[in-house]
């Protein structure tokens, strides 16, 4: 008890002492050494060639900066000529570490579940430049908060501007998953949003950690507040966490779903930590895609002879139903979805009008946990 009483008044001088400090050296380079922490990009470097997916480039003029700003992507999906109206497209937000390519099979499964796929690289990481000389190198640009919110915005808009008639969805995971929560919240015309292992704020992630207690409130630039923007989100929105994850701990996914309207749905994935759960949950999120956006994997009648045979052979009640198919079928086709989407209301004053009157068949505004039931 006493060993804990004076580290705890030992904590408390340090906390001063930096308070004391931060003074000192200025805001800004408190600023950029919270940059710094929260963001650690690399480059991924394997397994370029195992995967079908396409460089896209998003030239965009900082508002921010007012720098030029060339953003690298990622393309899985038929040409742009040839999608169909009905098949969804998402925006994929990573997190804060690596780049886009380490990203690859989130995007593919993804892709299996029946979109296709714009992932993006934040300014700092990945090929994405900026600056106003040529030449210019990611090396050269320390990500922040605030451009990583005007990079997801310019790919949205990118996407917008080529695919209108398509349904857009936004999906994050992690941090991505306050990115995709700040952009679903200003934008008015996304079908839905999707955070896979994300949390409430930055404060709340500090506060798991063994030093939570500490007020370093006051002290942070690198804010990630989606606990207060989610309120402002007007589509459904479906939140998925792994039971294990231990770098975001599933109560602050459970936080944010709580604090979100109707239509909305929560995911805990028994067995899932913050890297696979996407993989060990595919099963229920196909289920959840179904029921909260409308979103069905392929039908049968859609696969060639061989495949379909084998979706019949392994799952015969999917046919014509909307289940799950076949193992074979889910790994291997690439689907569009087939129904319509559900519309969402729209206010001219409030992003959260009516919102319950929208609510679709299945969703659930209580967390529920299932036993995952594959592996990939």
């Amino acid at each position: 008890m006493m060993m804990t009483t004076i580290a705890r008044r030992w904590a408390a001088w340090m906390l001063l002492a930096l308070l004391a400090v931060a003074g000192l050296i200025g805001c800004s380079a408190l600023d950029e050494r919270q940059r710094q922490f929260i963001f650690n990009p690399g480059i991924s470097r394997w397994g370029h060639g195992d995967m079908d997916l396409k460089d896209v480039w998003i030239p965009f003029t900082s508002r921010l900066t007012s720098e030029s700003v060339k953003m690298h992507g990622l393309w899985l999906g038929d040409a742009p000529a040839m999608l169909g109206t009905k098949q969804p497209v998402v925006l994929y937000l990573h997190g804060a570490r690596w780049d886009v390519w380490a990203s690859r099979t989130r995007i593919s499964r993804l892709h299996d579940m029946g979109f296709a796929v714009l992932a993006i690289d934040y300014r700092g990481f990945g090929k994405t430049t900026s600056g106003l000389s040529e030449g210019s190198t990611p090396s050269n640009t320390l990500p922040s908060e605030s451009m990583a919110y005007e990079d997801a915005q310019a790919a949205w808009n990118w996407l917008a501007e080529r695919f209108p008639k398509q349904p857009r969805y936004i999906y994050g995971h992690s941090l991505g998953g306050a990115i995709a929560i700040d952009l679903a919240s200003k934008v008015n015309d996304e079908r839905g949003t999707i955070v896979e292992g994300t949390f409430s704020s930055v404060r709340d992630v500090f506060a798991t950690t063994n030093w939570g207690w500490l007020p370093i409130g006051p002290l942070l630039t690198q804010r990630f507040e989606s606990i207060d923007k989610v309120r402002r989100i007007g589509s459904p929105l479906l939140v998925v966490h792994g039971s294990d994850d231990e770098i975001i701990k599933p109560i602050l996914g459970e936080r944010l779903y709580a604090a979100a309207n109707s239509p909305k749905r929560f995911i805990m994935v028994e067995g899932g930590n913050h890297h696979n759960t996407s993989s060990v949950g595919m099963e229920q999120y196909s289920k959840a895609l179904k029921d909260l956006f409308g979103i069905l994997p392929p039908a049968a009648h859609e696969l060639p002879p061989a495949l379909a045979d084998a979706g019949n052979a392994a799952a015969p009640a999917s046919i014509g139903t909307g289940a799950t198919p076949g193992p074979v079928a889910a790994a291997s086709v690439i689907g569009l979805a087939t129904t319509k989407q559900p519309v969402k209301p729209r206010s001219s004053t409030s992003r959260n009008g009516s919102l319950k009157q929208a609510a679709t068949s299945g969703t659930s505004d209580l967390p529920s946990r299932s036993a995952a039931t594959s592996n990939s």
